[in-house]
């Protein structure tokens, strides 16, 4: 019997151990989704860009695995806060009413916590170990995107003007940290990037107009059911995109091939841009979506693969 008791009681420990473990990689894939890896992983591709451009191979590699590495955390924490101040709206939308918040697998101040401690600990670390202009820079994105972007998600339809501005400036990080500069090389891939979100994220606003409006996100296809303006739109900064994607070669950044590369893709995206204003519903927006997720890869790595030197 004495035998037996204690049987059990090593199955019922070991039964406990394997929970407690679960717990523990639920929480950790709970908090790791706070981060938006997918979003992390493309601030990371144009910060390295931005610093890859910028050190033209005189860098040491150590301060580009600190730059990647501080840009990640300040980007996983504007993420993690995002979540937090929207966490009521995400759950009465379908896309995102899974999440760690809405579903209770995380604790609000458990999400605010790990926001700012990683956000904050990323810009110390791009402080000690990139510069102060890239910590400067990154702190701005952090601020811009938390502060000031997702309150204003509710309020008006420009959000995704004001959102666009933190959303573009992970380039900048990465040349700052390469050159202690903010020069014109800097901001012309800052308005690479800038331009480029427009016809992608209004692709996104119009396939999920009606689960933005259950969230009560101020979108332009709310103000705009027929999505005439939300067509034109897109149009208009795929245009402007078609010369701006060009200045690399201009301002003695990039080289012919890039010069040639950027003029075709930024064709192709105009030219999805303006088959969705000319035509606007769900296969147009998906189309311009993939042409979108197209474009920015394509330049990013022309402009790695021809650039001039320094």
């Amino acid at each position: 019997m004495k035998s037996a008791s204690l049987g059990e009681s090593a199955l019922a420990a070991s039964a406990a151990d394997v929970v407690t473990l679960d717990e523990v990689e639920s929480r950790t894939s709970a908090y790791i989704s706070l981060t938006k890896p997918r979003i992390v992983l493309m601030v990371l591709i144009t910060v390295g860009v931005g610093f890859l451009l910028g050190a033209r191979g005189s860098a040491h590699p150590a301060t580009l695995a600190i730059t990647l590495i501080g840009s990640a955390l300040v980007a996983g924490g504007a993420s993690a806060l995002n979540m937090y101040l929207e966490r009521d709206r995400d759950a009465l939308m379908k896309r995102t009413r899974r999440r760690a918040l809405p579903t209770g697998r995380l604790a609000p101040i458990e999400a605010a916590v790990f926001g700012v401690a990683i956000g904050l600990g990323g810009t110390l670390i791009l402080l000690l170990g990139a510069g102060a202009t890239a910590a400067g820079v990154a702190l701005a994105t952090f601020l811009l995107y938390v502060f000031v972007y997702t309150p204003l998600k509710p309020v008006t339809t420009l959000n995704t003007a004001i959102g666009a501005v933190p959303g573009a400036l992970p380039p900048v990080i990465g040349w700052s940290a390469a050159t202690g500069t903010l020069s014109v090389e800097a901001w012309t891939l800052f308005l690479i990037v800038f331009l480029w979100q427009f016809p992608h994220f209004l692709a996104i606003a119009w396939l999920y107009r009606d689960d933005y409006a259950r969230g009560g996100m101020r979108m332009l296809p709310e103000v705009d059911p027929a999505g005439v303006m939300t067509g034109r739109q897109a149009t208009l900064y795929a245009l402007a995109l078609v010369p701006a994607g060009l200045l690399p070669t201009v301002v003695g950044l990039a080289g012919p091939w890039y010069f040639l590369g950027a003029l075709g893709f930024g064709l192709f995206y105009l030219a999805a841009s303006f088959r969705f204003w000319a035509d606007v519903n769900e296969v147009t927006a998906r189309r311009l979506l993939r042409a979108s997720i197209l474009y920015l890869p394509a330049v990013l790595l022309l402009l790695v693969l021809n650039p001039l030197p320094a």
